[in-house]
């Protein structure tokens, strides 16, 4: 019994370990997104500059909408870091829409704030 009951939990374990690459592509990848790109306009609510991906949340006339940036690197070698957007700042975010529209959440290839523009991913921008 203490066999079984050892194998089994080994297994648990590996197969834990083999989902967990998964469930970080699915985090990290884009096909949780729209192809095509949208322009939300707002302010402001909050801010967080944290792993794994610094985000804003943005009051716009539909409610409010999450607004996830790149990585920590990223988003600081973009120009974006603490203090670069406060609540209350006028905010413009272009990226990718989830693709359940009951999720008011967008992954943003660039952002303004106060006339500065941040690309946080460059080569994703599309140009109109």
């Amino acid at each position: 019994m203490k066999r079984f009951l050892r194998m089994h939990l080994a297994g648990l374990a590996l197969s834990g370990l083999a989902a967990a690459p998964m469930a970080a592509m699915a985090h990290h990848g884009w096909s949780w997104a729209e192809s095509e790109q949208m322009t939300l306009q707002g302010t402001v609510q909050q801010v967080q500059i944290a792993p794994p991906h610094p985000w804003l949340d943005v009051r716009t006339d539909d409610g409010v909408w999450r607004v996830e940036l790149g990585n920590p690197n990223q988003t600081k070698e973009a120009g974006f870091v603490e203090g670069s957007a406060k609540p209350g700042d006028t905010v413009t975010a272009i990226g990718n829409r989830d693709r359940d529209s009951t999720n008011k959440h967008m992954k943003a290839v660039q952002i303004k704030v106060g006339g500065k523009t941040y690309d946080i991913y460059p080569g994703r921008i599309q140009k109109p």
